[in-house]
């Protein structure tokens, strides 16, 4: 497919034309709505930093407009499709990317750390994705928390997912998953996005954010698995203090909770969204040493 042909893809009718063609139907269940603004993926192409990674890995092509975008950056780009119905309109849409690799599966069960050897020789690579709303959590989570040489994660996920993935600890947005993406990277929300820039349109905004993965943690905790246990459980019930809710999720007592909330400098009442990264983890090493005592 000729570069002016892609380009006419962000036109819904070429591209019903294209999708006709090749049988293809949307799937609610999979929440496909594919980016075609073809003003959007230009940017997302740039922030991603794919000059300074060994490659992109993309999660959902779609129709593959960000895709030919991200190969023109990259020195290879390795793109997981769940759905194996798009690869005859893949191939078509992504004629001439000779450094476009297809990889069918589901992004939560590939091991991807192998993936990543495989495909870049476990270097250093940049993530960009545009991620179906129904499983921003559990992609981000796992990209985060498990270990992959990543640079960055450049990722179009739904507005109001962005505002919470970008919130500061200690803010009313922040729950888990900002605590999460806070300890793991710098993230900064870039652009917004309008559901027009999608085939077909969801019911909300969406925007772009950049996640760069730190280095090294911007605290320090005995035990991280043991720390983002405690994050989650002060989150987990909302409208409790922290200290209920941990103590049911850990099973430890209120007043060791309440000890180790004070310890860390924060009221004994307080609710999760009142701590700061600096107090949760402060908190989470106190319940750490008071373990003898209840676990």
């Amino acid at each position: 497919m000729e570069k002016d042909t892609m380009g006419s893809l962000a036109d819904p009718g070429v591209l019903r034309e294209v999708l006709g063609r090749h049988g293809f139907r949307f799937s609610k269940a999979m929440g496909q709505n594919f980016l075609i603004n073809p003003s959007v993926c230009p940017r997302m192409a740039a922030a991603c930093g794919a000059e300074e990674c060994a490659g992109v890995l993309e999660i959902g092509p779609g129709v593959g407009v960000l895709t030919r975008e991200l190969s023109q950056a990259a020195k290879k780009v390795v793109s997981i499709e769940l759905d194996s119905r798009l690869f005859p309109v893949l191939e078509e849409t992504l004629s001439g990317c000779g450094n476009v690799e297809l990889v069918q599966g589901d992004v939560l069960k590939l091991d991807l750390a192998a993936l990543i050897q495989e495909k870049f020789g476990g270097e250093p690579i940049c993530v960009c994705a545009n991620l179906p709303y129904y499983i921003t959590s559990p992609v981000i989570m796992g990209l985060l928390e498990g270990g992959l040489p990543l640079k960055s994660l450049t990722v179009l996920v739904q507005k109001e997912a962005a505002q919470r993935l970008c919130a500061q600890p200690g803010s009313r947005e922040c729950g888990a998953v900002s605590v999460s993406v806070q300890y793991h990277s710098r993230p900064k929300l870039l652009f917004e996005v309008g559901r027009g820039s999608f085939m077909p349109p969801p019911k909300v905004d969406s925007a772009v954010l950049r996640m760069e993965i730190r280095t090294s943690p911007p605290v320090e905790v005995p035990d991280k698995a043991f720390f983002f246990r405690v994050a989650r459980g002060a989150f987990s019930q909302r409208r409790k203090t922290a200290a209920n809710a941990v103590s049911a999720a850990l099973g430890a007592p209120k007043p060791l909770v309440e000890e180790a909330l004070r310890s860390a400098g924060a009221q004994p009442n307080a609710r999760a969204e009142q701590l700061t990264l600096e107090k949760l983890a402060a908190f989470s090493s106190a319940l750490w040493e008071s373990r003898p005592g209840w676990a």
